[in-house]
């Protein structure tokens, strides 16, 4: 009998810790780790410089995503998305990996204050330097528009971490 794997999902603001709380978890778990900023970094270096950006290069991981993810869920392993899932659609298709290949989903909301975001990602800019013209207030603010709150509903294994304080 084939052991079935998870699908570990995370939502949160830029700066919320989602790829910090993904590389644990993937420890954790002995889950195969696939990391949106590793995969966008390599496929297209030095051609991400806006949010605009951004979103046409992760738009164009999708469909090899999609058939790469659900194979490894179709072996049994599991595997932790460090993609953000801070959206409807976005979830939308975080999920879908999951219900073609009946596979569960550990779904995890950061509920991180907007301060201690942009804390975080002032820490990462000395930690990371290469990611200090990406990773600016102005841009946070910018994506943070685009930000929809998770629900309960959405996911069957929610679980929702608090943190306000910095």
């Amino acid at each position: 009998m084939l052991v079935k794997g998870k699908l570990f999902l995370f939502c949160g603001k830029m700066g919320a810790g989602k790829s910090t709380a993904a590389k644990k978890v993937a420890a954790e778990q002995n889950a195969v780790l696939l990391s949106e900023d590793e995969w966008l970094a390599a496929l297209y270096p030095e051609q991400i410089e806006s949010f605009n950006d951004y979103m046409k290069f992760s738009r164009l991981l999708r469909p090899l995503l999609t058939i790469h993810v659900k194979n490894i869920l179709q072996t049994g392993a599991s595997v932790v998305m460090d993609f953000p899932a801070n959206t409807t659609k976005q979830r939308a298709w975080l999920k879908s990996l999951a219900t073609t290949t009946d596979t569960k989903i550990e779904f995890t909301y950061l509920k991180v204050s907007n301060e201690l975001c942009l804390k975080q990602i002032a820490q990462r800019c000395i930690e990371q330097p290469a990611r200090a013209n990406f990773d600016t207030k102005a841009v946070f603010n910018q994506v943070t528009q685009y930000f929809e709150e998770p629900s309960p509903s959405e996911f069957s294994n929610y679980k929702e971490i608090i943190r306000s304080k910095t």
